[in-house]
């Protein structure tokens, strides 16, 4: 066993929410601001920062109002949600073979609630770190961080499995290996540099870890 732990990123890694992120950015940065924007300026910064933080970059002085927005498009449509392809059964095996796993996301808690209520996976993990339990967000290592004392682990037993170049930025950070995935749909794999390396099944993980 290479990494004892194996951490993950929630959307685009184990949930299929690419595509209600890209609709929900579209609805509250079109509906509050007007104009129209591109799939890749929408999605630039997404999985990465919290949702104001992302709010921001499109008008500093009407965040709450893009977020309100934002929330109140995207949660109801995490009733359309799955698991990523395959994501389930590797998530199984990984804790079979004595793995201990964990969920580090940008997502507040109460919106991963969400996702587990319609993805039946919470639990396979032992501990959930949401994007409101640090002040610091990817690419920063703090939420890695938490996520390992809370596990009563160090950076060289973990690796760290996500779609976003912050997901990676933030392994790199923490000390931990960086394994990026190319099924997300939120940001493509060119985006993927910092991992230490990129794949493109689920159960290809079962190979490196």
């Amino acid at each position: 066993m290479r990494y004892p732990v194996v951490l993950f990123d929630l959307d685009g890694t184990v949930v299929d929410t690419g595509a209600i992120i890209l609709a929900s950015m579209r609805h509250a940065v079109e509906t509050v601001l007007g104009g129209s924007y591109s799939d890749e300026q929408l999605m630039a910064a997404v999985g990465g920062p919290g949702l104001e933080a992302q709010m921001q970059a499109f008008d500093p002085h009407r965040v709450d109002e893009l977020v309100r927005v934002y929330r109140a498009h995207n949660e109801p449509l995490h009733q359309t949600i799955a698991v990523c392809e395959g994501m389930d059964v590797v998530l199984d095996e990984l804790r079979d073979r004595g793995h201990r796993l964990g969920v580090v996301t940008a997502k507040r808690r109460a919106t991963v609630d969400l996702a587990f209520a319609r993805v039946p996976v919470e639990h396979l993990f032992e501990v959930v770190v949401g994007g409101d339990e640090t002040h610091e967000h990817k690419p920063h290592p703090a939420p890695l961080l938490l996520a390992l004392e809370r596990l009563g682990a160090g950076p060289g037993d973990a690796a760290y499995v996500g779609d976003s170049p912050f997901d990676m930025q933030a392994a790199r950070a923490a000390g931990v290996h960086a394994i990026g995935v190319s099924w997300g749909r939120i940001h493509g794999p060119e985006k993927l540099t910092d991992a230490d390396v990129v794949i493109h099944r689920a159960d290809e993980l079962l190979d490196l870890v």
